[in-house]
């Protein structure tokens, strides 16, 4: 007789939380694998147990075992950031059969009365986590937690990149009867201690002052000071010409008041966008819109460039908006870093346009262009209204060639 596999959902822990299907299919086995924490729950179940998560070690089990009837326990449901999806390859000369479960973000948002369908998930599962990215992209985060990645970190990073108001609820050991629920700003849920097995919620608090998915900013939401700004129409074409891309590491070289930053931090909403500037003054502007915004994914590099370059990640996409003289050294260096990196880079007089051609075509970036941007706005004046031309500003863009 063939082997039958079911692969099964066994919720957030406690074994109340089962489906029938799945009970029926766990009284029917004869060996249990899962881990040490699940199969716990069946101490009181006469089949016998191997404690087992990584799925190579759990096919190995599946293959040189005498049984007929296997059951695999996974946490939470099959299809929510599960090993079960590694497993499946492994097994496809059995006959396997799979049964959901339920997951810790239904669980953990039918407790709040809340629904989760408009609720953003991301796990810290076996993987790195931008976690001030999600939570600044979405209003709503669901943060399965793991690795460096715990309660008590979540709340300071939050805390510590302006975004202390955010309404962070903890749920500990979900399901079990010593089951905790605890809510309260990031700022103040800083400094607790939590239970390893913890789900987080993170609630965006109250609105950005843009919303939307969209570019071009109006310059009026920024805070300005009297440092130099690029302009929304000048702002919207340079971000496009970098065809962000939601996961993508970003520098904005010269960032001024961060304008440009706040915008790239919204396309590449779970990257990073690394702002470098020099001026004190600025990167106190900086940091204001990023916490007017709530950028959680924009960091602030005090520094000149492209020396400040040196120790940050490679990025997919760079901004120069100023470059102190430095042009060509701040090009290489993204090259070298990625040679598949987009480079955009704006200039107001024809030397500076010449030399940004030359530049990325003499580094062998394809698809060089440059366009200019003249802007006239519309201005009142009295009971009339005028129209108020901008100085014209080229934008050079290339793509890096790669290897």
């Amino acid at each position: 007789m063939a082997k039958k596999i079911w692969i099964v959902g066994a919720g957030p822990g406690c074994r109340e939380n089962l489906t029938g299907v799945a009970l029926s299919a766990l009284h029917a086995a004869q060996l249990l694998i899962g881990s040490r924490r699940l199969l716990s729950e069946f101490r009181d179940f006469s089949c016998r147990k191997e404690a087992s998560v990584a799925p190579q070690e759990i096919a190995r089990l599946i293959r040189e075992s005498g049984f007929e009837r296997i059951c695999v326990l996974f946490s939470g449901d099959v299809g929510f950031y599960s090993g079960a999806a590694k497993l499946y390859p492994l097994l496809s000369r059995y006959q396997v059969e799979t049964v959901c479960g339920i997951g810790s973000l239904q669980y953990f948002c039918a407790k709040l009365h809340i629904p989760w369908e408009d609720v953003h998930p991301a796990s810290a599962h076996g993987r790195s986590l931008n976690v001030a990215a999600h939570a600044a992209a979405y209003e709503k985060t669901f943060f399965l937690t793991g690795g460096q990645t715990s309660p008590e970190t979540i709340c300071e990073i939050l805390n510590g990149c302006g975004m202390g108001e955010a309404r962070v609820t903890v749920g500990s050991r979900l399901s079990y009867p010593d089951e905790r629920i605890v809510a309260g700003s990031a700022a103040e849920l800083s400094g607790k201690t939590f239970d390893p097995l913890s789900a987080v919620l993170v609630e965006r608090a109250g609105k950005s002052r843009w919303d939307y998915r969209t570019g071009g900013i109006s310059d009026g939401l920024f805070l300005r000071g009297e440092v130099p700004m690029t302009k929304a129409e000048v702002r919207a074409a340079a971000v496009a010409a970098l065809r962000l891309r939601g996961d993508d590491v970003v520098y904005d070289v010269g960032a001024g008041t961060g304008s440009v930053s706040v915008e790239m931090s919204i396309f590449a909403g779970r990257g990073c966008v690394y702002a470098v500037e020099k001026d004190e003054k600025a990167l106190k502007l900086i940091a204001e819109n990023k916490r007017a915004f709530g950028a959680g994914n924009l960091e602030i590099v005090p520094g000149t460039a492209p020396d400040a370059l040196a120790d940050l990640p490679a990025p997919d996409a760079a901004f120069i908006g100023g470059s102190g003289g430095r042009l060509q050294e701040i090009v290489t260096l993204i090259a070298r870093k990625n040679p598949r990196a987009r480079v955009c880079m704006t200039a107001v007089t024809m030397e500076t346009l010449e030399k940004g051609v030359w530049i990325l075509e003499a580094l062998g970036f394809r698809d060089v262009q440059a366009s200019q941007i003249a802007v006239t706005r519309l201005k009142k004046a009295g009971s009339v209204h005028m129209m108020d031309a901008q100085n014209p500003v080229f934008v050079i863009s290339g793509q890096g060639a790669g290897e």
